[in-house]
């Protein structure tokens, strides 16, 4: 992210109050989103959005159409909620929806549920239920009027978080007194990168061959270098209308590849925020019929990958005299650098070379305006001596769970030793 900016006073825990005219995507929207490329010398690759049906302009989709747009509140104070919450593998998305008698503005109105976690591979089939706690609510840009999204984490019967729970964990960090205290900000940039179904090869790249190289496409426009931007437009206005903190979204250095940010965000409500916005991706790509991926190195050879840099201050860090303390976490940082690899990501290793853009994985390094690094610290930030700090090591796929309240943790309730802390002082040239 350019700059860190104050956080929205929305916290996680309340629906966003949008206008009551605000219009959810509506089916006939997607009729405007296509994508048709011609490529020199390549078998022609076209692909049409659309929701059900080849003819959109048949009775039958247009019947369907307004039967999927219809606005129930006319006829009921009945609401649709989606319940959300993340698989067995830790990173796929799974929902269901369920009848609630009144529209709500908190999680706590909400009723707890179950699923069969047989099914995604988090329970024995002898003992399958998994219980569902609501824990944020956002409106929903699908179904719009009332009806919300639910962020919800995993529980046993018996009350105890399932192991892909990873919210709990952070729960229990980000409501420390000292980490309360030291309102942690954090604001992170999704990657992602969108692919061709059936062949998973990226959007816009003509099929089992290679565009040209890497240069002309990162934040470009124009039929030969863009492609995927109305999913990306479509993304963005829906987290809006949800009411997800979203700050920006810009196309990315490998062709069909894109990125949005996310925040200033406090404590779990980046989680929160990042795991919601994905899902409406999820729905979006659905619906336009491409294949989202979150691989952090989705094209092998001289291609860039895909992270979730995390930006990241504390209150401390933003007063006056606050580069010091960000020195002294870029300290603490280095000396954890082994537990932070191993919670940022599956497959980062292929993406953290060294190359584009990235720093080794097996070595810490850190620099101002350094984007070879694995912790930057901005111009802004060295000038004004205090700011904020930004993580490029976590991957595409990361739980932010995981990676936000590890940098709380590391940053503001981990000590090191003395001696550990001067030899890394010593090797890093960091005078603290």
């Amino acid at each position: 992210m350019a700059q860190i900016l104050a956080p929205s006073t929305q916290w996680q825990m309340r629906m966003t109050k949008n206008p009551a005219n605000a219009s959810p995507f509506t089916t006939k929207m997607w009729g405007s989103l296509f994508l048709k490329q011609k490529t020199k010398g390549a078998a022609k690759f076209s692909t049409k959005f659309r929701v059900c049906a080849s003819k959109s302009e048949s009775s039958t989709v247009n019947r369907l159409d307004d039967l999927l747009n219809m606005d129930i509140r006319p006829y009921t104070d009945k609401i649709i909620a989606e319940y959300v919450w993340i698989g067995g593998t830790g990173i796929d998305l799974r929902s269901k929806s369920r009848t609630i008698s009144k529209p709500v503005e908190h999680p706590s109105e909400l009723p707890k549920w179950n699923y069969d976690g047989s099914s995604t591979g988090q329970a024995p089939g002898e003992d399958s239920e998994v219980i569902l706690y609501p824990q944020a609510i956002f409106k929903d840009p699908f179904r719009g009027g009332n009806n919300i999204l639910v962020i919800c984490d995993s529980y046993t019967p018996a009350g105890e978080p399932i192991p892909t729970n990873k919210r709990h964990r952070a729960a229990e960090i980000f409501g420390n007194k000292k980490v309360i205290d030291e309102v942690p900000w954090f604001g992170i940039e999704q990657e992602y990168t969108l692919l061709q179904p059936n062949v998973k090869w990226p959007l816009g790249w003509p099929v089992g061959a290679y565009p040209g190289p890497q240069g002309p496409y990162y934040c470009a426009a124009g039929a030969d270098k863009s492609f995927g931007r109305d999913i990306s437009d479509a993304h963005y206005k829906a987290c809006l209308y949800a009411g997800i903190n979203i700050g920006g979204t810009n196309g990315e250095v490998m062709p069909g590849q894109w990125e949005y940010q996310v925040g200033p965000s406090i404590g779990i409500e980046a989680g929160d925020h990042i795991w919601c916005s994905r899902y409406i991706l999820e729905r979006i790509t659905e619906q336009a019929g491409v294949v989202l991926t979150l691989d952090p190195k989705p094209i092998e050879g001289d291609w860039n990958g895909a992270g979730c840099h995390t930006n990241y201050s504390t209150k401390s860090m933003r007063e006056d005299g606050g580069y010091e303390l960000i020195k002294k976490a870029i300290l603490n940082l280095s000396l954890r650098h082994k537990e932070h690899i191993s919670a940022y990501g599956e497959g980062n290793e292929r993406r953290l070379t060294g190359k584009h853009e990235t720093a080794n994985i097996n070595t810490f390094s850190w620099g101002v305006a350094n984007r070879g690094c694995s912790v930057r610290v901005g111009r802004d930030t060295e000038k004004q001596g205090k700011g904020y700090l930004e993580d490029r090591r976590p991957a595409s796929n990361m739980d932010p769970y995981i990676v936000t309240s590890l940098l709380a943790e590391t940053t503001i309730l981990w000590e090191p030793t003395l001696e550990a802390e001067a030899l890394a002082a010593q090797k890093l040239a960091l005078k603290v």
